[in-house]
């Protein structure tokens, strides 16, 4: 890593919670903060890096859902799963305020409040996966266990199914 000495909350949270993890760092294009552009930049598979997108529920509020980062969320799908009638995505504008965190470094790890969070059932099938350290140009790469235990992860289908291609 440039900075031997980054510690994010994401990072210093696993660490007092002895959840083990390593940090893989990338250099990031500001004008392209896409997930797949990171798995360009980590050479990572899209199926192993998730996103972070938060929302907000009719009925629970704010909360948190992870998709591969190939991925798009399907709105009604995460709906059912979180027990709302509809969601809708956070504006980019109000992230930092209620997470803590800015687009592209947003982790489900270390928000400023715990907030009730979702993913993708696929999420299982790789024994590890690489989510937002909680600065851009870091990825937090541990097991897929650890983080769905650790975030008490309510698994799901909440992606848009893709279409074959030709």
């Amino acid at each position: 890593m440039k900075d031997k000495s980054l510690k994010t909350n994401a990072m210093r949270i696993l660490q007092m919670n002895k959840i083990p993890f390593d940090v893989k760092e990338y250099d990031y294009d500001e004008d392209n903060l896409s997930g797949v552009n990171v798995a360009k930049e980590t050479n990572l598979p899209c199926e192993k890096l998730y996103k972070t997108i938060v929302l907000k529920g009719d009925k629970i509020g704010y909360y948190v859902c992870l998709i591969q980062v190939d991925e798009e969320i399907d709105l009604k799908k995460v709906s059912r799963l979180s027990l709302n009638k509809s969601s809708e995505l956070l504006h980019v504008k109000d992230l930092e305020g209620i997470t803590g965190y800015i687009r592209g470094g947003c982790s489900p790890i270390g928000m400023k409040k715990k907030f009730p969070t979702f993913a993708s059932d696929k999420i299982l099938l790789q024994d590890d996966v690489y989510i937002s350290a909680g600065k851009r140009g870091y990825q937090l790469h541990l097991k897929s266990s650890d983080l769905v235990k650790f975030c008490q992860i309510k698994l799901g289908d909440v992606s848009k199914d893709q279409l074959p291609y030709d």
